[in-house]
């Protein structure tokens, strides 16, 4: 069986799915990544609204955890994801 057979089975919607590809495919070993909402939605050609309401999915759901960063200035930096 696959990695993703639950996910197929899941009823998700189809961004979301989308978006957990993306992030599985560029996490590291212990299944992190913390690519930017903007970088995400270019490369999967979504809007950046999709792509935050794709990533409020797979939260709701148990599949992903999104902690914030901060630059040392104080300012946001990209959300770091851990895949479950």
């Amino acid at each position: 069986m696959g990695y993703f057979t639950s996910l197929y089975a899941s009823e998700l919607p189809h961004r979301a799915r989308a978006v957990y590809m993306y992030l599985y495919d560029r996490a590291d070993k212990e299944g992190k990544c913390y690519p930017a909402i903007g970088t995400i939605a270019r490369e999967l050609k979504l809007s950046r609204s999709t792509v935050k309401r794709a990533i409020e999915d797979l939260e709701k759901s148990g599949r992903l955890r999104r902690e914030q960063r901060w630059r040392e200035n104080g300012g946001k930096s990209s959300c770091m994801f851990f895949l479950k």
